[in-house]
């Protein structure tokens, strides 16, 4: 059964413009790009099209996750940032609130991920097939009963953020795939969002970086 996604009310946010690029603010509970059905078609990139006809996708935030994302305009700067992602140049950094208190202040996180094919979408844990997973992850702020951690994936694994978290026992508040109940009810949505972004313009050779802070 295909799953329709609501209508998302909140606008796609412009935050930096310039001839080969754009960064903008995804909001939670709207597709980067659209799904099969044709009741998914409303998301990032199409209403970006809308005024800007030559956008393109190059990278992708989860459906219930918020927040940064930059939209070439051109296939040369398309081509350029790619291959960024591709050689783990683009610097990343993410907020979430998971469940409880981590041990350690700062630490990593080295599981291998690989698709969980009798569950789609979810992903899981894997020695065997999985794909080499890290992320660094430092606590700002404790509370009794959770924790704001910035996260720096230093791969882009599908879901890597929300089941490394799982994985040690602190899964990202609201996550509907990876959280247990408890967790899952403390907040109306997932509390992950993309709050900054950087790596080399592709035109100019210099660095260029955007910052886009949470609203949870």
């Amino acid at each position: 059964m295909t799953y329709i996604v609501p209508p998302c009310e909140e606008s796609v946010d412009i935050l930096y413009a310039d001839a080969h690029l754009l960064f903008v603010r995804k909001p939670p509970l709207l597709l980067s790009v659209p799904g099969r059905h044709p009741d998914n078609q409303d998301c990032v990139i199409n209403r970006i099209r809308e005024t800007h006809p030559s956008a393109s996708i190059v990278h992708r935030l989860d459906l219930d996750t918020s927040g940064i994302m930059v939209i070439p305009l051109d296939a040369p700067t398309h081509s350029h940032i790619s291959r960024q992602f591709q050689r783990r140049q683009v610097r990343k950094t993410y907020d979430a609130v998971v469940y409880g208190q981590p041990e350690q202040d700062a630490g990593e996180i080295d599981l291998p991920i690989a698709p969980d094919w009798a569950n789609r979408p979810r992903q899981k844990i894997c020695s065997e097939r999985g794909k080499t997973a890290l992320t660094r992850y430092q606590v700002v702020e404790r509370e009794p009963d959770r924790s704001r951690l910035l996260l720096k994936p230093e791969t882009g694994r599908s879901h890597q953020l929300r089941i490394h978290l799982a994985a040690i026992d602190h899964p990202i508040l609201g996550c509907d795939l990876y959280a247990h109940r408890e967790a899952l009810g403390m907040a109306p949505r997932l509390l992950l969002h993309a709050r900054y972004l950087g790596f080399t313009h592709p035109a100019s050779g210099t660095w260029i970086e955007q910052h886009c802070a949470p609203e949870f």
